[in-house]
C-alpha cells in the first residue's frame, strides 16, 4: 500500500516525476518510454563503495497496466494518450471495492473483496509508454500457450480448488503465507504492497519485497547453482553484472509455486537496471520448456519512494488457514448431513 512503505536501512529520496527518453533493449526487441513533463535529473552512475552500480533504494511497481494483452486490444500494443486516459479511467472505476448494490456489488461480493477500498493499492496509471501489457515478447503481449505437462499440472491444481480444502497443500502457496502473489520471483505489480528495497553488500545484494516479508539473498558472482536435488520455494538465485545491469538467474524451483502455470524446471532471469535518479528498469524472463511452448518476457518501470517498509506478518500456519480449514469441515458436514437426511 501507498502509505506501508519499508525503512529496513537507508532511506532513498525520490524526486519529481521521471525524465526518461531512451531506448530500454528487453527480449530482443527495442523498447522506448518517453516522458515529456520530464523534470528529474539526469542518472550519473553513481556506484557503491566497492564499485559496482548503485540499486540500493525502496521502488515502488504499482501500475494498472495489466501483465497480458486484453483480447479485446489485441491489435494495440500502445494507447494514444486519449485512449490511456479513457482505459485508466474506467480500469480503476471497475476496481473500486465500495462500489454499493446498485452498482452491481451484491453481499457475496462485498465479503470475497475482503477489505474496503481504502486498503487496496493497485495504481490508477498505465506505464510511462502506455504499453497495453507487461510482456513484451511475444510481441502479442500474452503468455504462452502452456504444453501438454504444464496443462495437467494446471488441471491437478483446480481440481484441488473446486472441493473443500482437505488440507493446508490444497490451497495455494500465497493464501498459505509461503511465497506472496507480486513478491515473485518474478516480480510483478498486483493489488497492494507493491514495494521492494534493495540492498547490496559486497558479494551479495538482497531483494526485500514488503508482501510477504519476503527477502531474496543473491550472492554475486558465486559459481555454480545447488546441486539439482535441492529445491527452494523461490528457486536458488545467482547474480552478476552486466555493465549498469544486475541479472539475477534462478534454477531449482521447487514446482509449487507455478508462477503463471510454471514447473520444477523453470529457469528466470530477471534484470535490473538504474536508468535515472528516480527510475529502476525491471526486466524478467521466463524459461521454461516443460510448461511454456516458448520463453515469454516482460519490462516494468519501477520509481523511488520514501520509507518505512513495515512488516508484512503473513506466516504459514496463522489462524486464517486454521479458520478456512474449519469452514471446510463444515461444508463437508453439511453435505454428509444432505445424503443422510431421511428422504421422508
Amino acid at each position: 500500500m501507498d502509505h506501508r512503505y519499508s525503512g529496513l536501512a537507508l532511506v532513498f529520496v525520490a524526486t519529481a516525476i521521471a525524465s526518461l527518453v531512451m531506448v530500454l533493449p528487453a527480449a530482443g526487441q527495442a523498447l522506448r518510454v518517453d516522458d515529456a513533463n520530464a523534470t528529474e535529473p539526469a542518472w550519473t552512475g553513481a556506484r557503491t563503495p566497492w564499485g559496482v552500480p548503485d540499486l540500493q533504494g525502496i521502488w515502488d511497481f504499482r501500475t494498472i497496466t495489466p501483465l497480458q494483452r486484453p483480447d479485446d486490444l489485441a491489435d494495440k500494443s500502445v494507447f494514444t494518450l486519449e485512449e490511456a486516459a479513457e482505459y485508466e479511467a474506467a480500469r480503476v472505476a471497475s476496481l473500486h471495492k465500495d462500489q454499493r448494490v446498485e452498482d452491481g456489488l451484491t453481499p457475496e461480493t462485498d465479503v470475497a473483496n475482503a477489505y474496503n477500498h481504502f486498503w487496496w493499492d493497485y495504481g490508477d496509471t498505465l506505464v510511462e509508454d502506455r504499453r497495453t501489457s507487461l510482456i513484451v515478447d511475444p510481441p502479442d503481449g500474452r503468455i504462452p500457450l502452456l504444453t501438454s505437462d504444464g496443462q495437467l499440472r494446471l488441471d491437478q491444481r483446480r481440481e484441488a480448488r473446486r472441493r473443500p480444502a482437505h488440507g493446508p497443500e490444497d490451497r495455494n502457496v500465497w493464501e498459505r503465507c509461503i511465497v506472496g502473489g507480486n513478491a515473485g520471483p518474478p516480480i510483478t505489480p498486483s493489488a497492494y504492497n507493491n514495494n521492494v528495497q534493495l540492498f547490496q553488500a559486497p558479494g551479495v545484494v538482497v531483494i526485500f519485497n514488503e508482501m510477504i516479508h519476503d527477502a531474496r539473498i543473491v550472492p554475486i558472482d558465486e559459481g555454480s547453482h545447488l546441486p539439482d536435488n535441492i529445491r527452494q520455494w523461490r528457486g536458488d538465485p545467482r547474480g552478476r553484472w552486466e555493465g549498469q545491469t544486475l541479472v539475477v538467474e534462478s534454477t531449482n524451483f521447487n514446482g509449487k509455486t507455478a508462477f503463471r502455470g510454471s514447473g520444477a524446471d523453470l529457469h528466470l532471469e530477471e534484470r535490473f537496471t538504474r536508468v535515472s535518479i528516480g527510475r529502476l528498469l525491471y526486466q524478467f524472463t521466463i524459461d521454461d520448456p516443460k510448461s511454456f511452448t516458448k520463453p515469454w518476457s516482460a519490462v516494468i518501470p519501477m520509481k523511488a519512494t520514501e520509507g518505512p517498509i513495515f512488516e508484512y506478518a503473513c506466516h504459514e500456519g496463522n489462524y486464517g488457514m486454521v479458520n478456512l480449514l474449519a469452514g471446510a469441515r463444515a461444508q463437508d458436514a453439511a453435505a454428509a448431513a444432505l445424503t443422510t437426511r431421511d428422504p421422508q
